[in-house]
């Protein structure tokens, strides 16, 4: 078993997955559009044609996917009630992620040491995404 997140974006996927991929050093191994679907009319509107169906990110084992909301059959109605939690592998690490991620967005934790963790911060990312950045070390919770 392994758990996916899949991430809901308004027109803005593509863009969110680029950047992640680049941060994560991950690969997008698919990015469908509606307007690419078989079958006639199955994307909902004209202008939805362009966003995206389904978007698939790999890097190493993890899985992350998403896709835009594509009106009318389905608004975006933003993100709530999750974070990504990201667990690195050195302190450096947790430092480039933590800074990439935030550019553009807002830290609500600023990346420290903490009891549980050599570094750990919070923030939501410029597509209003939140994650965790965690670094655990030497340190045993």
């Amino acid at each position: 078993m392994q758990w996916s997140p899949y991430l809901f974006f308004d027109g803005n996927c593509e863009e969110a997955f680029n950047f992640y991929a680049q941060i994560l050093h991950g690969k997008i191994v698919r990015l469908s559009r509606y307007g690419d679907a078989p079958g006639e009319d199955t994307a909902p509107s004209p202008e939805s044609r362009n966003r995206i169906m389904h978007a698939r990110l790999e890097a190493g084992d993890q899985v992350l996917m998403g896709s835009d909301a594509c009106p009318p059959q389905y608004e975006y109605e933003g993100v709530n009630g999750f974070s990504i939690s990201l667990e690195v592998d050195s302190a450096a690490e947790a430092e480039r992620i933590f800074k990439a991620l935030s550019q553009g967005g807002n830290v609500q934790m600023p990346l420290d040491k903490t009891f549980w963790s050599e570094r750990f911060g919070m923030l939501v990312d410029r597509y209003n995404i939140p994650w965790f950045i965690n670094y655990t070390g030497n340190v045993r919770f």
